[in-house]
């Protein structure tokens, strides 16, 4: 039914980007002077146009991605959320970080009044994400915290679903014209090549990049980022292997349900999150054993199936083999069914801490569903397993109340290594809400300080202005000493609602 081969599209030529960025930049200096409902209300129309071509959208991703319906209709109804929620905390305003603090003409030297809000940086341009062609890519989560925050987006799709980036970005493109905005506020780009993506970087009306995908893109983004004559932000989310730190005395007591949990997190949507535990760590012990052999089994019983596309399945394996031929790596369980050229193998080794102490190699995420299980000789070994690694989007630890208390350095250190930290569950599964953080330091991310979920995730698009000494008839509106938009804001140190 589906060939599962993307959509071709001609890339953009280096005069269509730069006019695409003159053209973004046109639009901003209509957009950013919106009301925060004017930019909520495009939001959710965005979500409404989507929404009344749901069924089209489906069909079109399943034949591009291989992913099944089932899995595609909730990655669709996570992005029509994020656009609504983002569309609710973007007109509420607290993203803003108002901050007034009142003149004091008493005071020696006279106090100045200061006012402070965060302002939209400019176009940004965002690139969509191979493993979500909804929620990461057209009109996900980065798009909709740039528009939010006052920003005209350009997308580059990514090639591997262009087709149904293409469908999304006209169901936008109808969104802005109903709300009568201008044509730049949001366009469309397609390029296969490198070339258009540094294209776009080193573009001298860009302010911003959002990326979600390998380590190799997001860096070599942020390098062209930081050479040109005026820096700018790359917000990269890059991959991580989200170790699993296994604490004696809890798997020795749930072994059975903790090889069950991680089973299912490992082989979820094929492995292709970005929060796939790749790592598990834990002491040498029978509870280790047996949790390794129950594990085993199960991905045995794990039919492959059919990855994103081509290009992600030969990744898989190529990296999936050298890891298995790193010396002291041992197969615990892999498929036991036959696995076409473009389909996964579900796979679990093992290896001794020491040796994976001394292999930078071992660290390297593979993506897709496979994981390796540390065999640690005692605690400190243990210790030292999270001390050696970079920076993750994720770490989990499995462990009773006791032995959080026991294992305090641990804990410790994995607070220092991640962005998020899982207590008793799995890392899979990143909940759209405020107090989400899905970042984490270098190499996961490119700027551990931000999320790229969440309605937080609008700042990363904004900057900081203070106003010295302006009337308040002469502010912004939401500086204004009335308050006439109802915003939450620090005045004199104190939270309030009220006007001046």
């Amino acid at each position: 039914m589906n060939s599962n081969e993307p959509t071709a599209f001609t890339d953009a030529t280096l005069s269509e980007v730069d006019a695409a960025l003159q053209q973004s930049w046109e639009a901003f200096e209509v957009y950013r002077k919106k009301d925060l409902k004017a930019r909520a209300q495009f939001l959710r129309t965005i979500a409404e146009e989507m929404k009344a071509q749901t069924d089209d959208l489906i069909r079109t991703a399943r034949a591009e991605t291989h992913l099944g319906e089932a899995r595609l209709l909730v990655e669709w109804n996570r992005t029509l959320f994020q656009l609504t929620s983002y569309a609710a905390a973007c007109e509420q305003g607290a993203w803003l970080d108002i901050r007034i603090d009142t003149a004091d003409s008493q005071r020696n030297p006279p106090k100045p009044d200061l006012r402070k809000m965060l302002v939209p940086l400019g176009p940004v341009v965002v690139f969509g994400a191979s493993n979500f062609p909804f929620a990461y890519s057209t009109a996900g989560g980065d798009t909709a915290c740039a528009l939010a925050a006052g920003c005209p987006v350009i997308i580059k799709a990514h090639a591997a679903h262009a087709g149904t980036s293409q469908k999304v970005a006209e169901a936008v493109q109808r969104a802005a014209k109903s709300c009568g905005l201008p044509e730049g506020i949001f366009l469309h780009l397609h390029g296969a090549s490198f070339e258009v993506g540094k294209a776009l970087v080193e573009h001298p009306l860009t302010r911003a990049i959002a990326f979600t995908g390998s380590f190799e893109g997001g860096k070599a983004l942020f390098d062209l980022a930081g050479k040109r004559p005026l820096p700018i932000p790359v917000f990269a989310e890059m991959g991580s292997v989200n170790p699993v730190f296994l604490l004696p005395q809890k798997l020795q007591a749930e072994v059975d349900g903790i090889a069950t949990m991680y089973f299912n997190s490992i082989t979820q949507s094929v492995g292709q999150f970005c929060t796939n535990p790749g790592l598990i760590a834990g002491i040498d012990s029978p509870a280790l054993d047996t949790f390794i052999d129950l594990l085993g089994a199960k991905i045995k019983g794990e039919k492959p199936q059919a990855m994103l596309h081509r290009g992600i399945a030969q990744h898989f394996r190529k990296n999936r083999a050298e890891a298995l031929a790193q010396p002291g790596v041992e197969l615990a369980g892999e498929t036991a069914f036959p696995a076409l050229e473009n389909e996964s193998i579900p796979t679990i080794a093992t290896v001794a801490g020491a040796l994976f102490l001394e292999n930078p190699q071992l660290h390297k995420e593979v993506f897709g569903p496979y994981s390796l299980v540390i065999r640690c000789a005692d605690r400190q070994e243990l210790l030292q397993v999270a001390r050696r690694l970079e920076g993750q989007l994720t770490a989990s630890l499995l462990a009773s109340d006791e032995e959080v208390e026991q294992y305090g350095p641990l804990v410790a250190a994995l607070q220092e290594l991640c962005g998020r930290l899982v207590f008793n569950g799995v890392p899979t599964g990143v909940e759209v809400a405020l107090s989400m953080h899905h970042g984490g330091p270098f190499p996961a991310t490119t700027d551990s300080r931000f999320t790229a979920v969440g309605p937080d995730g609008i700042k990363r698009f904004a900057r900081p202005l203070c106003y010295q000494g302006w009337p308040s008839h002469l502010l912004p509106c939401e500086l204004r000493d009335e308050n006439p938009l109802g915003l939450w804001r620090t005045v004199n140190n104190e939270l309030t609602k009220e006007g001046l």
